[in-house]
């Protein structure tokens, strides 16, 4: 059974009910505290670590005065508007004794489903791992519709998992695991403490949520789990209410791990390996060697441009002589690349208007 022992990168989702009092629309503060304090101990032995977090909305309506219970999308909006902003600061003001720098990053679902937006947010959250930041992501609710917007951040943690690559997701929930049934009401419901397969029947068992601020229900959960573990992330539902949630999560506390089916690295090169490739990119033997010392494609190395693509497209990497190495997602559009091939990244500025990426293809959107 996976733990969060030797993780890599962790992906923690943190629901509205587990940061604002229900009953007064306030910051639980000395709770979020003790998340730090975890978050900081994890990231100490090594571990990258990336917050998806519920509140905004919660944190705002108790400041404007909004009503309890659904408010309309205008109303929403408002609140996380207002909500955001102390989110934010109350992360950073509980991560910065540890010398622990944050960074909000705010998504739709459209950044998930659009390939270039994808590929923006995961540059973003790669560059803020690198730098020692831990992000703190929510949906940015003052702009989602019901058209593009995830409706619950269990799902959105896993997609924030894929797209960075985590092999551990946690979700700090107000139930302790996966049941046969729903706890509340059904008194011979028992709790899995670790799922392998998602099977039809584990499907079946999922119930509803109990939250009066949580939106997410089980049926979600599993959803992300599905989403998580064929990526290669294992997930992990446990109560998130007591302090230090992390650690008593390491210390066994009750909850139900979902099995990684694949190895992050593997299943993102699977995942590429299927698309249908948009174009060619011959590149010389300097390039060539390099690709297969798994280094990323530099324009100066690119001899030719063949097709039609935009940015995130997938494209096969050919040799000078038409032999296939590989394809890739490209970052630049057809048009773009042809501008810049066969010149240094130093160049691309004054080539393009704009700074742009120093490689065309990342080894890591790279299947050679």
């Amino acid at each position: 059974m996976a733990t969060l022992i030797g993780a890599r990168r962790l992906v923690v989702k943190i629901g509205s009910a587990l940061l604002v009092d229900r009953s007064t629309g306030r910051l639980r503060s000395d709770w979020l505290a003790s998340l730090a304090a975890d978050v900081a101990r994890i990231r100490a032995r090594g571990t990258q670590v990336v917050l998806v977090s519920s509140g905004s909305i919660a944190l705002g309506r108790g400041v404007l005065g909004l009503p309890k219970g659904e408010l309309a999308l205008e109303q929403s909006q408002a609140a996380a508007s207002v909500g955001q902003i102390r989110l934010a600061r109350a992360y950073e003001e509980v991560l910065q004794p540890h010398d622990i720098v944050t960074g909000q990053v705010l998504v739709t679902l459209e950044d998930s489903s659009d390939r270039r937006r994808y590929l923006n947010s995961r540059a973003t959250l790669e560059m803020l791992l690198s730098l020692g930041v831990v992000p703190i992501v929510n949906e940015n609710d003052t702009v989602a519709t019901d058209e593009i917007r995830y409706g619950d951040n269990d799902r959105l943690a896993a997609q924030v998992a894929v797209t960075v690559g985590a092999d551990r997701l946690v979700l700090l929930s107000d139930v302790d695991g996966f049941y046969s049934g729903n706890p509340n009401i059904d008194p011979n419901a028992t709790r899995f403490d670790q799922i392998d397969t998602i099977t039809p029947e584990i499907e079946a068992m999922a119930g509803d949520g109990v939250s009066g601020l949580s939106k997410g229900g089980m049926i979600t959960k599993l959803m992300a789990a599905r989403v998580a573990t064929d990526a290669g992330c294992a997930m992990c539902i446990t109560l998130g209410s007591p302090l230090n949630p992390l650690t008593t999560l390491e210390n066994g506390a009750a909850s139900t791990w979902f099995s990684a089916q694949v190895d992050p690295q593997a299943a993102r090169k699977r995942w590429i390996a299927a698309m249908k490739t948009r174009g060619d990119v011959i590149v010389d033997g300097g390039a060539e060697k390099a690709l297969a010392e798994g280094k990323s494609l530099l324009p100066a190395g690119v001899t030719a441009i063949t097709g039609k693509f935009g940015r995130g497209d997938a494209v096969a990497i050919l040799s000078a002589s038409g032999k296939r190495l590989g394809m890739g997602l490209v970052r630049y559009t057809a048009q773009e690349a042809r501008q810049i091939m066969g010149r240094k990244s130093a160049e691309i500025e004054a080539l393009l208007g704009y700074k742009g990426r120093a490689a065309l293809v990342h080894r890591d959107d790279m299947v050679i």
